[in-house]
């Protein structure tokens, strides 16, 4: 990444902090929220490697926006899917304070008529809340896309694996925050990197 470009991604991370710390003061003080900031820098690291002209990036569960504006910021033609419509409103507010085309949808990131059907039989598909599929706002089916960013909770982790397999390409990249092992790079279902 050039200066220019370095110091925006900067900037777009110490927003994203300050916003993060107000929503923990706001609404996390006071109830249950699942949104959890991810860890830009470790993201960003994660993403610089796919970037390339004309591609497509998604973010399942986007929250304030962060990360699909910084994939914006690569080049990328990024979207994010968030079920909170709060978050969403947040998301594009950011996105035009920060002059970024990144666009969100309000809703869930499963693609309509998605059913779990794992090997050990429990269909529970693990999100937390459910609502109708954001893809149709977004105007892309996941077969669309190139990339795609998410930071799961303990237990999603099967049944996101199960929708990329179901919907999406097998050339498609799967990045995929976790808690202890940084930032994992599936490509057809299997692990190729670990960032």
């Amino acid at each position: 990444m050039d200066e220019a470009l370095t110091a925006r991604m900067k900037a777009l991370c110490d927003e994203g902090w300050e916003v993060w710390d107000r929503f923990a003061l706001e609404v996390r003080q006071h109830e249950f929220h699942p949104f959890v900031a991810a860890d830009y820098e470790a993201v960003l690291e994660a993403l610089l490697p796919h970037r390339g002209p004309g591609r497509k990036f998604l973010e399942w569960g986007s929250a304030t926006g962060v990360i699909t504006i910084m994939a914006d910021f690569l080049g990328f033609d990024a979207y994010g899917i968030e079920l909170d419509p709060d978050l969403v409103t947040t998301a594009r507010a950011l996105a035009a304070k920060f002059d970024s085309g990144a666009q969100f949808a309000s809703g869930s990131f499963l693609p309509a008529g998605y059913q779990f059907h794992p090997s050990d039989g429990d269909g529970r598909i693990g999100t937390i809340g459910s609502g109708p599929s954001g893809y149709l706002q977004i105007g892309h089916p996941l077969e669309d896309f190139d990339v795609v960013f998410t930071f799961p909770w303990g237990g999603e982790e099967a049944m996101m694996l199960d929708v990329m397999r179901c919907y999406g390409r097998p050339d498609t990249i799967l990045l995929m925050n976790t808690v202890n092992s940084g930032v994992k790079v599936y490509q057809a279902g299997q692990v190729v990197a670990t960032v």
